[in-house]
């Protein structure tokens, strides 16, 4: 399973590029609007990048219903305007109970760290999801370093410098998650960003080389 981060989603906030969460669980529903243009897409391109959850029920996932004061019966509530597929019979399904949209899970724990090239010195500060493992956070980082895979990558564990497993995630190498502590203390969890080093490896990016040049 993918993770995202609400800042990802956010990013996802036009009719052309749609994402919305739900429960937790992220809907790339681009190509739903494109199919169905009209004012029931509408809605949901003004909450594109969003959460919408407040829409539906948490243990039905149905759309929240209300007495219609006319007829006193219970209709479907849709305080934004009618979406797509609030009027589809009930043995159908909607879009929002497809498995088709959902393209991952919101993390639930967003976490800032800081990646050090021991080589160059360079510093940088990358937004990851708490769930993912070491390997989904170094194709985070290829966009700063486009042989971040022909490193080794480390971290401090009682006072060791040690290899992280690239297939675990940060708790899973010993990554202690201080937020508590810092909220016990008064501080700013953003004060605290867990440290990972990346280690040249000469020997792998020498074979790359040589195996570049005699193409």
């Amino acid at each position: 399973m993918r993770y995202f981060t609400p800042h990802q989603v956010s990013d996802h906030n036009t009719a052309e590029d749609c994402w919305v969460t739900i429960f937790h669980q992220v809907y790339d529903i681009s190509g739903l609007i494109q199919a169905n243009s009209g004012e029931l897409t509408l809605p949901l391109i003004l909450h594109a990048g969003k959460d919408i959850s407040h829409w539906f029920d948490a243990k039905t996932r149905d759309i929240h219903t209300r007495i219609d004061p006319f007829t006193n019966a219970k209709a479907p509530f849709h305080p934004n305007g009618r979406f797509l597929d609030v009027d589809l019979p009930s043995d159908s399904i909607p879009w929002w109970k497809s498995r088709e949209y959902v393209i991952g899970s919101l993390t639930k724990k967003p976490c800032s760290i800081e990646i050090v090239n021991v080589l160059t010195q360079q510093q940088h500060e990358l937004e990851v999801c708490w769930e993912e493992s070491i390997e989904e956070i170094q194709d985070r980082y290829l966009k700063y370093n486009a042989h971040a895979k022909s490193y080794t990558w480390k971290h401090l564990l009682d006072d060791v410098f040690v290899p992280l497993k690239m297939s675990e995630t940060l708790e899973q190498n010993g990554v202690v998650d201080e937020t508590p502590l810092l909220e016990r203390l008064g501080l700013d969890e953003r004060a605290y960003k867990p440290v990972l080093l990346v280690y040249f490896n000469d020997d792998l990016t020498v074979q790359t080389i040589c195996a570049e040049l005699f193409l």
